[in-house]
Formats: C-alpha cells, sequence, structure tokens
C-alpha cells in the first residue's frame, strides 16, 4: 500500500482537478484500511517534499480516530515515535502544526488509557528547548491537548505555570510569546475555584500585560489581540480569576481604548473588555472605583469621527456610546454625575462634535438612571432643547434622538413638561434634515404615547402637521410619521374620532402595497389601524373592520416577517375590541399564527476543519467516517424572533377575548406555548408565560358539561402551574421571572385556595428562593466583595412581593406558616443597604398581607411596628403613604400587641395632618389609619384631639380606596351618638355633603352617608336643620336623596 500511496498523494497536490479528483477517490477507498496508518507514517518520515509529509499528517488526523483501536501495539508505538520526530526534528513549519494536531487526537484515547505517558515529560522538555521551534510547538500542543484531555492537566498546572510565564517573556520570539498567550488562554476552561489554581492565574496577568504593551509599541498589534481574547475567558470563566488584577486590565484596555493611533480592529476589541466587564463585573467595577475612569475615557470617545472606509459597526463612538448605556443600566447612581459633568462642559464647546457626544450621552444614560435622572430633568431638557436649534445638523440629530429617549424612560415625570417640550418637536419636523425628522417623529412618537387628555390642546395642529408629512414625505419618513400618528392616536383616545376616517383612509392606501420596498411602510401601516380602533372604540370601527381585516390576512402571501409581526400585533388589537365576536375570524386568523409559531429558527453551526482548509486539502475532508470535527461557533439567526413573539402573544390575546369559543385551538396552541416558554429568547418565553394565563382563562370559561371538561381544566391549570414554578427559579431573565409572579398571583386570586392548595409547597419555596436572591435570574458574580450599593430591582422584587397577599387573601390565617418562613428573607430588604424604594416594597407588603391574614399578623407586631414608624418620617411621599397603610392595618389586625404603640402611631401621624404634607394620598393614608384605630380601639385613642384634626383632613382627595373605611368610622360614631363626634357635626355634614356629590366616590359608601344623615334627622330634627339649609342646594338635595333612601 505504501508505494501507491506516494504517488497518490503526489498526484493529489498536482494542478490537474481530473488528476487531484480520481487521487482523492482512491485515496478515500484506501483510507477505510487499517493499514493506511503504518503507510501514512511511512511518507509522514521519508517523503522529500513538505506538502506530502503535511498530506500524510492530514490524512492522519483525519483517520486516526476509527483505526486507533484496531492497531497492534508496535503499530501504535511506530506512530507515536514517528509524530515526535516530526514535531521536533521536521523543518517545515506546517508539517509540525499537522502532526502536533494527530498527537492531541491520539492523547484523547491514549493518555486515559495509560498507553502514552511519556507524551507530557516530552513536552515539558521541549518548552523549556533552547530551539525556538520546539518551544512553540510545545505551547502549541499543550494548547491543542487542552481540547481532548484537558482535566489531565489540572494535576500539572503548578508546574506549567512557570514555564508558561517564561515563554510569555521571551524576548527572542515572537512566535513563542503569542503561542504562550494562546496556551495560558486554553488552561482557563479548565481552572476550578482552588485557592492555589486561582492565585497561579491571577499571577498570568501583568505579564500578559508587559507583553501586549511591548508588542503595541512594536506595531504587533496580532499579539495583544489575543490578549484580549484571554481577558474575554478570564471574565467569563466560573473561576474567580480577575482578583484586583481587574484594575490593570481595565486601565489596559483604556490606554487602547483612546489611542487614536491604533487600528480601529484592536481599540474595538479593549472597548468589548470594558463592556463585559460593565455587565458581568459590575461590583469589581464599583469595589475598585473604576466607574469614572472607564467614563472619562468613554465620553470623550463619543466625539470621534469614523473614517468613511471604517465599517460604521466599530465605529469608537458608536461602541463607547453601547459601554455607557451599559454601565447606566447596571451601575446608575455611579454615572450620572460624571455624565452630567461631562455634558454640561462639551455642550459649550465650539466644535459640533463635541456638542452632539454631550447630548447623545444624556440620551443613552436615560434608560439606565432613569430614577436617578429625573431629579435633574429640567437641567438636561434645557441642553437637548437647546440642542435642537443648534446650528449643525448633527447636533439636532442627537437631540432628537435624546428627546425620544427621555420621552420614553422618563416617564410620567417628562410629560409634565409638555408644554415646552411639544412645540420643539413640532418644530423640528420642519428640520431641512430628514434624519433630523425620523428622529424627532421617533421623539413624538415616544412623547405623546402617555400624554393622555394633555395632547388634547395639540392634537389638531399634531394631526395635521403629521397627515401633511405623510402625503408628501419619502418612505422612511412616512414609516416613523406613522408611528408618531399611533402615539397620538392611543393619548387621545375618544378625541381621535374626527381624525380617524381621514387617517384609517389613508392607512387603506399603504395596506395594498406589494412592492419589497413598501412593506415596511405597509407594516406600519397596518399596526395604526389596530390603535387608531382601540382609540375610538368598537361601535365607531367594526362596520368597517373588515375590509381591514382581509387587506392584513393578504399581506400573508408576500412573505415579510416583519408585516407578519406587525398584522399578528393587529389582530390582537382587534381581538381586545371585538371581545368574543373575534371568534367568527378564528378559523383565518389563528392558522397564520401557528405558522408563525413553527417557523424555523435558522440555527447555523460552524465547523472548524482548519487543516483541510488552510492548507489546501479540501478534498480529503470529504471522509464520510466519523472525523470528530471540532465546533467553532454556533451562531443563530433571529430574524423571525419578534414574529415569533408577536404570534405567541396573539394567541394569548385571542384565548382572552373569544374564550370558549377557543376551545377547537386550545391544544395546538399549549403545546406552542409550552415550548415556548422555554425558548432561547427571552422576548419569546415573556409572552409564552402570558399567554398560558390566557389560555388558562379560555379553558375555565368552557362550561363544565362533561366530567372530560372537568378534567381538561385540572390538566391544564397543572400544566401552566408547573411551568410557572419552573419558571421562577430556573429561567434566568427577570422580566419573564416577574412576569410568571404576576400571573400566579393572579391565578391564586382567581381559582381560590381549593384549586392552588396542591401547588403551594413548591410556590411558597419557589417564592422564598426568590426572596432569598438565590434564584437563576438573580446570579451575579461572585468574584469580590459587593460595595454595598444596591438598587432597587422594580422589575422583579415588586412583582414577587405581591406574592405574599396573594397567597394571604386566598389562605387567610392559614397563610401564616408560610409567612413564618417568607418573613425574615422579606425583612432584609428593609435594613441598609436597600434603598428607599426597597422599605416601601417591604412595608407594602405587610399591610397587604396583615390586611388579608388578620389576626396571625399579631406575632409581628413588635418586628414591623419599628419600621413602619420609621418610614413615616421618610422623605418619600410613597414610604410616608405605604407606612400609613400599613400601621392603620396592623392596628386593625394586631389585637393587644399593637396596643402599646398608639401613642407612637399618633404623634408619627400627626404631621402628615400639618399642611407641610405636600401630598394628598398621605394624608388620605394617614385618615385610613386613624379611622382603623378609632374602630378598633375607640377607647385607646384621644378622641378629642384627634377628631377635630382627622375631619379637617376630609373629604379624601386621592386615595378613594380608603373611602369606605374613612366614612364608615365616622357614621358608626354618629350611629352611637359618641359625645366626641356630636361638637363636630356642622363640620362632618359639610364634609358628607362633597362627598355625596362626588363622582370619584362609591354608591355604598354615599348610602352609608345617608344612612347616618337619617339617623341623625331623626334624632336631632330641630338642630339639624339650621346645619342642613347651610349647604349649598344641589349639596343639600344630595344628601337628602340618600338620606332618604331605604
Amino acid at each position: 500500500m505504501a508505494q501507491s500511496l506516494e504517488l497518490l498523494l503526489i498526484q493529489f497536490l498536482m494542478p490537474d482537478n481530473d488528476a487531484r479528483r480520481q487521487a482523492e477517490e482512491q485515496i478515500r477507498q484506501l483510507a477505510r484500511d487499517p493499514q493506511v496508518v503504518p503507510a501514512l507514517v511511512h511518507h509522514l518520515r521519508t517523503a522529500k517534499t513538505p506538502n506530502v509529509r503535511q498530506l500524510a499528517a492530514v490524512l492522519l488526523r483525519k483517520k486516526i480516530t476509527s483505526h486507533w483501536p484496531k492497531l497492534p501495539p508496535h503499530a501504535k508505538a511506530s506512530l507515536k515515535q514517528a509524530l515526535i520526530e516530526s514535531i521536533t526534528l521536521d523543518n517545515s513549519h506546517l508539517v509540525r502544526r499537522a502532526s502536533a494536531n494527530v498527537v492531541s487526537i491520539i492523547a484523547k484515547y491514549a493518555i486515559p488509557a495509560g498507553e502514552w505517558p511519556e507524551l507530557l515529560p516530552f513536552l515539558f522538555q521541549c518548552s523549556q528547548s533552547p530551539q525556538e521551534d520546539h518551544r512553540e510547538v510545545a505551547l502549541i500542543l499543550f494548547s491543542s491537548l487542552t481540547e481532548t484531555i484537558g482535566t489531565t492537566f489540572q494535576s500539572h498546572l503548578n508546574d506549567l505555570q512557570p514555564i508558561l510565564l517564561k515563554c510569555l517573556q521571551d524576548e527572542t520570539s515572537s512566535r513563542v510569546r503569542i503561542a504562550a498567550l494562546k496556551a495560558v488562554g486554553s488552561f482557563i476552561e479548565y481552572v476550578n475555584d482552588g485557592g492555589d489554581i486561582v492565585k497561579m492565574f491571577r499571577e498570568f496577568v501583568p505579564s500578559i500585560l508587559n507583553v501586549s504593551r511591548q508588542c503595541l509599541a512594536n506595531g504587533d498589534e496580532d499579539v495583544a489581540s489575543i490578549a484580549f481574547e484571554i481577558f474575554d475567558e478570564l471574565i467569563e470563566s466560573p473561576a474567580p480569576l480577575l482578583g484586583d488584577s481587574v484594575r490593570s486590565i481595565v486601565q489596559f484596555s483604556l490606554e487602547v481604548c483612546a489611542n487614536q493611533d491604533l487600528e480601529i480592529n484592536i481599540r474595538q476589541q479593549a472597548i468589548q473588555i470594558i463592556s463585559w466587564l460593565v455587565k458581568f463585573k459590575a461590583s469589581f467595577l464599583k469595589k475598585h472605583k473604576l466607574v469614572v475612569p472607564i467614563l472619562q475615557v468613554m465620553c470623550p470617545l463619543l466625539t470621534e469621527t469614523a473614517n468613511e472606509d471604517e465599517d460604521s459597526d466599530l465605529a469608537a463612538d458608536r461602541s463607547a456610546a453601547e459601554v455607557i448605556d451599559t454601565l447606566a443600566i447596571n451601575l446608575p447612581r455611579h454615572v450620572l454625575a460624571p455624565v452630567l459633568e461631562f455634558a454640561s462642559v462639551s455642550f459649550h464647546h465650539n466644535n459640533p462634535k463635541y456638542r452632539e457626544a454631550a447630548v447623545t450621552s444624556l440620551g443613552v444614560i436615560s434608560e439606565g438612571c432613569c430614577e436617578h435622572l429625573k431629579d435633574k430633568l429640567e437641567d438636561c431638557l434645557k441642553i437637548v432643547l437647546e440642542a435642537l436649534k443648534d446650528q449643525e445638523q448633527m447636533v439636532r440629530g442627537a437631540a432628537s434622538f435624546a428627546l425620544g429617549q427621555f420621552a420614553e424612560h422618563l416617564q410620567p415625570e417628562i410629560l409634565s413638561h409638555y408644554a415646552s417640550v411639544l412645540p420643539c418637536i413640532l418644530n423640528a419636523l420642519e428640520d431641512p434634515s430628514d434624519e433630523v425628522k425620523e428622529k424627532s417623529y421617533y421623539a413624538l412618537a415616544a412623547f405623546c404615547e402617555d400624554m393622555g387628555e394633555d395632547i388634547l390642546p395639540y392634537l389638531d395642529p399634531l394631526i395635521c402637521r403629521l397627515v401633511m408629512s405623510l402625503q408628501s414625505s419619502p418612505r422612511n419618513l412616512q414609516e416613523t410619521c406613522m408611528s408618531a400618528i399611533g402615539s397620538v392616536a392611543a393619548a387621545a383616545e375618544q378625541a381621535f374620532i374626527p381624525y380617524a376616517e381621514k387617517v384609517l383612509e389613508m392607512m387603506k392606501g399603504f395596506m395594498v402595497l406589494t412592492n419589497d420596498e413598501d412593506l415596511c411602510a405597509r407594516a406600519r401601516a397596518t399596526e395604526v389601524v389596530g390603535i387608531v380602533a382601540m382609540a375610538v372604540g368598537r361601535a365607531r370601527i367594526e362596520a368597517i373592520l373588515p375590509a381591514f381585516i382581509e387587506a392584513a390576512i393578504s399581506g400573508f402571501g408576500l412573505d415579510y416577517s416583519e408585516l407578519r409581526e406587525y398584522t399578528h400585533g393587529f389582530f390582537s388589537n382587534v381581538a381586545e375590541i371585538l371581545d368574543d365576536s373575534f371568534a367568527q375570524y378564528l378559523p383565518h386568523v389563528v392558522p397564520l399564527v401557528f405558522s408563525s409559531c413553527n417557523l424555523d429558527d435558522g440555527s447555523a453551526v460552524d465547523i472548524d476543519d482548519t487543516d483541510s482548509v488552510d492548507n489546501g486539502f479540501g478534498g480529503v475532508s470529504s471522509d464520510d467516517d466519523d472525523d470528530e470535527p471540532r465546533v467553532r461557533n454556533i451562531s443563530v439567526r433571529t430574524g423571525v424572533l419578534d414574529e415569533k413573539a408577536a404570534a405567541t402573544q396573539a394567541i394569548g390575546f385571542f384565548a382572552l377575548h373569544t374564550k370558549s369559543a377557543y376551545a377547537p385551538y386550545l391544544e395546538e396552541s399549549l403545546k406552542i406555548l409550552i415550548r415556548h416558554s422555554g425558548y432561547f429568547h427571552e422576548d419569546v418565553r415573556l409572552q409564552a408565560i402570558i399567554s398560558l394565563k390566557h389560555i388558562l382563562t379560555a379553558v375555565r370559561a368552557i362550561p363544565p358539561t362533561h366530567a372530560d371538561v372537568i378534567e381538561k381544566q385540572k390538566d391544564v391549570l397543572d400544566t401552566v402551574m408547573n411551568i410557572y414554578i419552573k419558571t421562577m427559579t430556573e429561567d434566568d431573565d427577570k422580566e419573564v421571572v416577574a412576569q410568571a409572579c404576576m400571573s400566579v398571583a393572579d391565578i391564586v386570586k382567581d381559582c381560590g385556595f381549593t384549586a392552588i392548595e396542591p401547588y403551594m409547597p413548591r410556590l411558597a419555596e419557589a417564592t422564598l428562593v426568590l426572596l432569598r436572591q438565590e434564584s437563576s435570574c438573580q446570579q451575579v458574580e461572585s468574584d469580590g466583595e459587593d460595595d454595598g450599593d444596591i438598587d432597587h430591582d422594580e422589575v422583579l422584587m415588586d412583582a414577587v412581593s405581591d406574592l405574599l397577599p396573594a397567597f394571604a387573601k386566598v389562605m387567610g390565617s392559614y397563610f401564616d406558616p408560610i409567612f413564618a418562613k417568607l418573613f425574615d428573607p422579606l425583612m432584609k430588604f428593609a435594613k441598609s443597604p436597600h434603598p428607599p424604594q426597597d422599605k416601601t416594597m417591604v412595608v407594602a407588603t405587610l399591610a397587604e398581607v396583615a390586611q388579608e391574614m388578620g389576626a396571625p399578623i399579631s406575632a409581628y407586631v413588635d418586628k414591623i411596628m419599628p419600621l413602619a414608624l420609621k418610614e413615616l418620617a421618610s422623605s418619600d411621599a410613597t414610604n410616608r403613604r405605604n407606612a400609613a397603610f400599613c400601621v392603620g392595618e396592623i392596628c386593625k389586625n394586631g389585637g393587644a400587641a399593637a396596643l402599646k404603640y398608639y401613642g407612637d402611631i399618633l404623634r408619627a401621624l400627626h404631621p402628615l395632618f400639618s399642611n407641610s404634607e405636600p401630598d394628598n394620598a398621605v394624608r388620605d393614608n394617614a385618615a385610613g389609619a386613624i379611622a382603623r384605630m378609632i374602630m378598633v380601639q375607640p377607647q385607646s385613642v384621644p378622641l378629642n384631639q384627634v377628631l377635630p384634626v382627622f375631619i379637617k383632613a376630609l373629604p379624601l382627595k386621592e386615595d378613594h380606596e380608603e373611602s369606605m373605611t374613612v366614612y364608615s368610622c365616622i357614621c358608626n360614631l354618629l350611629l352611637s351618638s359618641h359625645p366626641q363626634i356630636l361638637p363636630l357635626v356642622p363640620d362632618v355634614i359639610h364634609v358628607f355633603a362633597q362627598v355625596v356629590v362626588s363622582p370619584d366616590e362609591s354608591d355604598e359608601v354615599k348610602t352609608n352617608i345617608g344612612r347616618a344623615i337619617s339617623h341623625l334627622v331623626s334624632v336631632y330634627g330641630q338642630q339639624m336643620q339650621p346645619i342642613l339649609s347651610a349647604l349649598p342646594q344641589a349639596h343639600a338635595n344630595a344628601l337628602a336623596a340618600f338620606a332618604n333612601r331605604r
């Protein structure tokens, strides 16, 4: 075989394609025989040309996996010896590399079986050889062997470390330094949490940095690039490999970021390292006080202008903006001040790029720093609105972007500035630059959506301007213009009716477009029709909807994902409008939704076949044997992701609004939602979690005429609850977990305790895991100490805390044993260093639990009351309001345990009734607390002092949920002719007269008041007459009407 194989190898390397193909086929046939191995070994040793020796090694790597077990010992020994000789003696770099790859494959099987004990000692010897080639190939083999026998090296890392360190510092060979860098990187994956190993790897960082700085100074950026790849691995490693070296890595990365003499690719890598650190190691950056140094480099990068030949995705200013955005999201309170300082200074710079950067920085941080930025909103708006008038287009464009970001993320505070903001946006719509116009439409859309009735004075000029623009603008502007029209309609609601016909007629024109370049506009028009329909209501829209529904369905024949996405949203809106009448469309739209849900995700896997590609030996790689190719990377194409999310949402809307009519589609819908609840992307999982609850609603609406219906309802409940409980602890996205918690709370309240009792132990355990912050979505980096700076997790923890009152509502006093386990973990959120929002979350939760659980709350009074009393003096109105509600409920249900606190509570509540209390809702809740105290323990309240202050604070101004409690308290005192209330009857009648004419108060409250008035008139008729006569006639008539009810 050896002789014929040699000829074939030579023939394969010929330029003649026909000869090459013939050789390839014959080689493939010969390669099936295990005897090919000694033949290839012979040619690896003896072939005169490097190409033949290299090809022999490549074929060995391809075939050795299947043939190795069949080889006799002497053949294995001969192969190992040939490979060692090739690695150390062959004068061709490519042959040595190819032989090293074969060694890596054989080692996977030989070393665990004890068949190659001399390999590792040989490599250690080679790595210290005076010959550069030997050192390099040893390091290369160390790297490649980690892919096959990585765990074997764990016991040798202490011996390897000084060798790798020495090679990293090899001043005679850049090839050795590069190989050493790669070797260090390859071992990171196999590092455990052992202290010695972690310390050892941390010691590599200074050498890596020194080598990288030297190479950058010499123009050898490739080596520095490898260093950044290692830093990337260090950051991602589950072992705490960074330690204090994070400071030097950040410093080096910032040096590279800021150096405009370097290539953009290496700078981009440095920026990416900073970005990963910000995203995954935020506590490190806080601990080492690196946030400000990072911003001091990133903010100026916003002023850079990309070269025309550079990829815009690699532009330094864009990448820096992403880092600042991520930093703001993860560490908001550390970011705001430095960025505001940069913006304030740069905004007055002569260079327009600096002014653009100033405004861009404010827009970029608005999402992450939203809570902190609201306090500075006026100053920031002044900069942005001034920038909208800048003479430079780039500055105006950045300003309109920033304004859109403000409008999206600084709700509702931004809306109070509509008088200054809206005119500026309207002016920007006339900008000569289409880019500025487009961003201004975005800003207008974001701003108007939640304006509500405040938009009414601007409605006519807005719609006139937008309709005019829609008729005369290019396609890209028409799309953003339509988005703005939709937002205006959503805010105006019924007030949009006069404009609906004109707008819908225009949308109809877009909804028949079929050219590819017009389909995005068609998608946006479809969305707008749904929004307008929601705004004007069913009565106005139902008759004309069929034509739009038909046009929307026809769009599915155009094969455009974004159009399908928006159309699913349109169907969801129509289902909400028509409610059960939407059932007639289910046979037409449900198959379309299912089709989108079942679309192929398009995952793609790239295979690393370095030898065959790099060396031109592609033909021999097409074996049909198992050659164990290495997976290089996995990329997922997500073009249909938004479409899947919209379709998943539509399933829920259809089920919710058509209920039992959706029965024929429930089984397939449930299969899809179960699958999507574990989907790779959180957007689809979120919609699946929401829709599962709607499916349950639809199933429960089916009349239980047969036993199988009841069984089906139980099965669906079981499926849904199991998914939710699993999601609560295992999903890694906080918004998805929060939605699962909210859905559980709703189901618990809707279905009652009997239905959910089997799930309570697991629900309680999942809630405990979340309160302890031990769920998958709450895991953060474990390296290093946290500096105590904690931000309120509004998305997740507010949803988690709502579970406790939901459980208490259906379980009553039986919730106590579960609450006992949850109480301490909940109370930790009220302790330092948690922010005020966490404290008020705790207080509100305790109040609602006390309200629903009743008497067992008495066991917790001594732990709750100090917190509630302290929060009554909080500088935050929400905290004071929740604390007032809490002390009232504790007094109502806490029994004797609460009595000793009455004096402290009254003293703490008193300032909330004074003129210094600016918040009406706080005063209303304080009144509710007083009312509960009086109703439970009137003898423990000094009514002669309390009642005048209490009644003076009435009627309630904002929180009418307290009305029944507050007014029932007064009515009870009146009905019992309590001596302390009688002198205050004129004041009480004045309050009651305002209550009975208020549209905000319920008939039940007013009826109770009427009963009390009737009692007063019957007992104190003569004294009452002048009091009633002094009232305005409308008030007197209203009181009389309720007093005369029977």
